[in-house]
């Protein structure tokens, strides 16, 4: 366990880790998690946004990685998404 893990009780997962957690879980529903790319996009549909394959439209937009992951029940209550940029 490293030095930040025990300071804050909790085992940090990467961003793409989540992401294959969640599109795992995502396909039972032929559902998947895409991230925008281009400005435009972003602007529309936030970073991360769900699609539902069979019917082919945006199911969900402006996407939150953590809490979908908990909602879905892929992210432990002891987890937490890892976020360098802080």
């Amino acid at each position: 366990m490293t030095q930040t893990q025990r300071a804050t009780g909790r085992v940090l997962v990467s961003k793409r880790a989540l992401i294959q957690r969640i599109n795992r879980r995502l396909v039972r529903d032929g559902e998947k998690l895409h991230a925008t790319r281009g400005q435009r996009a972003s602007l529309d549909l936030g970073e991360f946004y769900v699609i539902d394959v069979y019917r082919n439209f945006v199911a969900q937009k402006d996407v939150d990685l953590e809490e979908l992951g908990r909602e879905l029940k892929v992210l432990s209550p002891w987890e937490k998404l890892y976020n360098p940029d802080l």
